[in-house]
């Protein structure tokens, strides 16, 4: 912080006597560093040598930019976050559709972007691309045009979000895994590593393979996440009848797990998943029906 002494008004001789310091927000960027004058940065602010702050472009409190970093376009970045070296943010989409509309990226409070990462603003007038808060995007990690992306979410290196992709909290992507466009990743889930995901992925569960196949519960997000006993053992009786029971297709599937599962939280949100799977669900590893 950078300290300032001033006078106060002329208000009395012994107020003249007594100076007030005020505090000035130190920001700390590198001279090499171009930010257009457009631009709102906040307070206790670092940007590293090289790196390119557009007109449109707001930083909040407390951020810090690596070299070489580009952030660009209608792009808020919330407060605390680190982008790391040569990351590019709020870029053109690589979308035919794109005709140089107004779009917009949002990344929220404490997400780290890693080196070589990419968050592409989106397509179409006023839409947007949203990051949300304490995300961890790795190195060569790509988010496309118009992704939604909760909160917590772990993306591992060279992971890829293709355009219209929605992950919910909590969910983990491994490293090179590919997800087609217009996918939903649910909460708590994991994608392993290397995966190609062209279906929707039920919440709490593990997805592996190419195609991706859904081969168990994810336990241990589960309870690094907090989760009440009875909501695990209500979720692992909805694991057991979407891929165990036997049911031959997803709205059998919902009907019993309506019927027979005892409702909570965790329940009505996977229950809503499914009913909104446009793209269907992930098998499971055996063939037939949704197992």
């Amino acid at each position: 912080m950078t300290l300032v002494t001033r006078m106060p008004s002329l208000e009395g001789a012994d107020e003249l006597m007594k100076p007030e310091t005020v505090v000035i927000p130190l920001r700390k960027i590198h001279e090499t560093a171009v930010v257009h004058p457009g631009a709102r940065i906040g307070k206790d602010v670092e940007i590293g040598p090289y790196a390119v702050i557009g007109e449109h472009v707001l930083i909040g409190d407390g951020v810090k930019i690596g070299a070489h970093a580009v952030i660009d376009g209608w792009t808020s970045i919330g407060k605390n976050c680190v982008i790391f070296p040569s990351a590019s943010i709020g870029a053109e989409p690589q979308d035919l559709k794109f005709k140089g509309e107004k779009s917009y990226v949002f990344i929220g409070d404490n997400t780290k972007i890693r080196e070589f990462a990419t968050v592409n603003r989106a397509t179409g007038e006023g839409e947007e691309t949203r990051i949300g808060a304490n995300c961890l995007l790795m190195a060569y990690t790509h988010v496309a045009h118009n992704c939604i992306v909760g909160n917590h979410v772990i993306m591992s290196n060279a992971a890829t979000l293709a355009g219209h992709v929605v992950v919910e909290d909590r969910a983990v992507i491994g490293g090179l895994a590919g997800i087609h466009q217009f996918v939903k990743i649910g909460r708590n889930a994991m994608v392993g590593g290397a995966s190609k995901v062209s279906q929707d992925v039920p919440p709490f569960v593990i997805v592996d393979g190419h195609p991706a196949r859904v081969c168990g519960l994810n336990n241990v997000g589960m309870s690094r996440a907090g989760l009440s006993e009875v909501a695990r053992r209500n979720i692992k009786k909805a694991y057991k009848i979407l891929y165990r029971s036997g049911t031959s297709n997803l709205s059998q599937a919902i009907a019993v797990m309506e019927q027979e599962l005892e409702m909570c939280e965790e329940i009505e949100h996977m229950l809503r998943f499914l009913r909104n799977a446009e793209r269907g669900i992930c098998r499971g590893r055996k063939e037939g029906g949704i197992e």
